[in-house]
């Protein structure tokens, strides 16, 4: 498996793994993390465009999805019911999706970026289950929660020093 940077070829199959993501939230009990388009190719675009896109490949075929960005993301400058582990810098990961389940790709990505950049913070629905097993699998540790712009509440993680 390789982590590169998604490019306009890729929208195609990024959609698609983002459909299916939909998919399996709402079948595993999450109805609510991803509502109506979101994401979709267009949001991709908009990662793509802003340097931010990321794709993981497996033997040629783009098998997961995300924006990774090094700096602030403002949503986490305020946290609830808990801290942060550090302030130092960091980066972090928003709308990850995969295209198989059980294949170890999103541990892959979750590892590959944490070697690129040893301070990591991400945030999940309190619903989405799944997802906040594989943090805790990868060494991510419940810090608290934070609220996104349009107020909803997600459970945040970090991984690092």
């Amino acid at each position: 498996m390789i982590l590169r940077k998604a490019e306009p070829e890729d929208l195609a199959q990024i959609d698609k793994i983002y459909t299916l993501a939909k998919k399996f939230m709402r079948e595993n009990g999450n109805p609510n993390q991803w509502k109506g388009d979101y994401p979709n190719a267009v949001d991709a675009k908009e990662d793509i465009d802003n340097g931010i896109g990321y794709v993981c490949e497996d033997g040629g075929e783009v098998v997961a999805v995300f924006a990774f960005k090094k700096g602030i993301e403002p949503t986490y400058n305020k946290i609830f019911e808990g801290s942060w582990k550090n302030s130092l810098p960091y980066a972090f990961m928003h709308r990850i999706a995969v295209l198989y389940h059980g294949k170890g790709i999103i541990d892959f990505c979750f590892n590959e970026c944490f070697r690129r950049f040893p301070n990591l913070k991400i945030d999940t629905h309190r619903d989405n289950i799944p997802m906040q097993k594989v943090l805790r699998r990868n060494g991510f540790e419940y810090c608290g929660i934070i609220y996104l712009e349009n107020g909803e509440e997600r459970l945040a993680f970090q991984r690092g020093a």
